[in-house]
């Protein structure tokens, strides 16, 4: 039976390219943002030595985001030395700095994947549930040999109508006449 295996990567190392690194995707899935605002779409995918690597995709509140991979290790690692509560900023070194989103919607997707729960009172902070029942899941997955296709949405892009010009204040007042 295959197991999930995590690489010696570090955070420092673990951004060398790894959007275009040959992975297979083994889970697909959808999850609100911390905020609720916004939908976002991730991937869990693995290379052929089983090394699985968390992405995301897409995002349908329009902000900037990161699809660079970053490993499972390196995260789970980084969730493992959060100050409590834990927030998004643990995860800022895993990504080359594309974008600032891109830390908090991977906190969204551990918190959708029973990693995290919001701390009872918080707005922010959150707290570190047991993993087991996640890694089940993920050995699970990759053992499946399962290989999911990915095709990108394209979003739609609305053209801004042209409005006509305005008319100056001078030009609709009335003239006025000499006395």
């Amino acid at each position: 039976m295959k197991e999930a295996t995590t690489s010696n990567a570090t955070p420092s190392n673990s951004i060398s390219n790894n959007s275009t690194l040959s992975k297979r995707i083994i889970k697909i899935a959808s999850c609100p943002t911390c905020s609720g605002k916004a939908k976002l779409t991730y991937h869990f995918g693995c290379k052929q030595d089983n090394q699985v690597h968390i992405r995301i995709v897409e995002n349908s509140g329009g902000g900037f985001f990161s699809e660079e991979w970053v490993p499972l290790k390196a995260t789970l690692a980084a969730l493992d030395n959060a100050p409590h509560p834990i927030t998004a900023y643990p995860f800022t070194n895993l990504f080359i700095g594309k974008s600032v989103n891109t830390p908090g919607f991977l906190l969204a997707v551990l918190k959708h994947e029973g990693l995290v729960k919001l701390l009872e009172g918080k707005v922010r902070g959150y707290e570190k549930l047991d993993s087991a029942t996640f890694m089940a899941e993920v050995n699970k997955l990759v053992s499946s040999d399962v290989d999911l296709k990915y095709v990108p949405v394209t979003p739609i892009k609305k053209s801004a109508t042209t409005l006509p010009p305005k008319k100056s204040k001078q030009a609709s007042l009335p003239k006025s006449t000499p006395m």
